[in-house]
């Protein structure tokens, strides 16, 4: 956007002042005023309501997770219905057959080329 200097404003003042006449000047600066104070309000409000709408969320939801409800602990104490324990093998007890890069690009070399 263009920098504004003091004769840019004077004239545009200047335009206002042809359009809209010196008696009509006061009731619009009082309209923008107005307008501009509606406008303030309306947004705090909004903030404000969404600041009550987050404030009772968060609480309700750290409540629920810290203190669950007395069924749901009797359900997870019962043996039956704890998780089960997954067998799986040991993944550092795995070995990899050992290949010397050098050797096997060599091999790769010596051998046709077979399309099958």
């Amino acid at each position: 956007m263009p920098n504004l200097g003091a004769t840019e404003i004077l004239i545009i003042l200047l335009i206002i002042l042809v359009l809209f006449g010196a008696r009509k000047l006061p009731e619009l600066a009082r309209s923008v005023g107005r307008s501009a104070r509606i406008f303030k309000s309306e947004v705090k409000e909004m903030k404000n309501e969404d600041a009550a709408a987050a404030a009772p969320g968060a609480t309700a939801a750290t409540a629920a997770t810290a203190q669950p409800a007395q069924g749901e602990q009797d359900f997870w104490d019962r043996p039956e219905n704890k998780p089960r324990e997954i067998e799986r093998p040991d993944p550092t007890q795995e070995r990899l057959r050992h290949v010397d890069p050098l050797e096997a690009p060599r091999r790769d070399l010596n051998q046709p080329y077979n399309n099958q």
